[in-house]
């Protein structure tokens, strides 16, 4: 469990962490600028698993959903909900995606619900709520939405395809997905010196490095669990940006990321489980260490 959670954590604090590196992509094609991006990703990590499965026909579902939804569908719907809303308003909705994941594993336990309760609490003090107008709120539950699809959509399919193959297929079919797209709708653009280093710092640490790892959580965790640590994201940010002097550290944030981190301890605590049925995978199990081949079958 504690190698879970320090993957998930791990994951969440790079995320966070990457906010003003994505800011620096401002005015430069989404589509075209998240193919690169998930392109080089999915290089790296071919590099790292040599080996990749082939999904049937019942993974390409999932996949989709994962790329459409938390991948494609999340970055430009942010952007979008961005134009319409104060940004803690927009990290103040996305606070709902703990409780989210945890009402909707099938193995969701008490102390995982309330967690998130409380997670999602921290959140909102955090970021100090904010205001919305027009579409605003419509785009900002979109965005939420997209936050517990990328999770949830894996769930099943990272038993069968592994962490790393699903992190790769994700990448690779976020790559020609948003290249075709970003033909038509933004088109392609060489990136400047600045724009380039945002692209290579998103490919090979958000996206190789802490996709992995958030995969690996909740196959780990479950994603009732796992969902609370997406409270340290804002956090992250928080810490980031104090750093960079872009923001000033209050009593209200440190008040904020006080209650996220007991929402955390509160959710990662083992509880009685409401149902009982697929969710996580025993520790020791290969599934659980990204694989879902028995030790003495060798991967075609």
């Amino acid at each position: 469990m504690k190698i879970g959670v320090a993957a998930g954590a791990t994951a969440a604090t790079i995320v966070g962490a990457s906010v003003p590196v994505t800011g620096m992509l401002e005015g430069y094609p989404v589509l075209t600028g998240q193919a690169m991006r998930y392109l080089l990703g999915a290089a790296v990590l071919l590099l790292v698993a040599r080996r990749l499965p082939m999904p049937s026909w019942r993974d390409i579902p999932p996949l989709l959903g994962v790329v459409a939804t938390g991948m494609l569908g999340f970055n430009a719907v942010l952007l979008a909900a961005q134009q319409y809303a104060e940004p803690g308003f927009v990290a103040a909705v996305m606070g709902g995606a703990p409780i989210a994941l945890a009402l909707l594993s099938r193995q969701r336990t008490t102390s995982a619900v309330v967690g998130a309760v409380v997670v999602a609490a921290g959140i909102v003090l955090l970021s100090g709520g904010g205001s919305w107008h027009g579409p605003g709120l419509a785009l900002a539950l979109l965005t939420m939405a997209g936050e517990v699809c990328f999770t949830l959509f894996a769930v099943g399919v990272v038993r069968r395809l592994g962490v790393l193959g699903v992190a790769t297929w994700t990448c690779l079919l976020a790559s020609g997905i948003g290249a075709v797209l970003g033909t038509f709708f933004g088109g392609w653009q060489v990136p400047n010196t600045r724009q380039a280093f945002s692209l290579v710092l998103l490919a090979l640490v958000v996206t190789a490095l802490a996709f992995g790892l958030w995969y690996f959580a909740v196959n780990r965790l479950g994603s009732d669990r796992a969902g609370v640590l997406i409270g340290l994201m804002p956090v992250s940010g928080l810490v980031t940006s104090v750093l960079l002097g872009a923001q000033q550290l209050t009593m209200v944030s440190v008040l904020g990321s006080a209650t996220v981190a007991l929402g955390c301890a509160i959710g990662l605590r083992k509880g009685a489980h409401h149902t009982h049925g697929a969710g996580r995978v025993p520790p020791n199990s290969t599934i659980a260490s990204g694989s879902d081949i028995p030790a003495e079958v060798v991967a075609p």
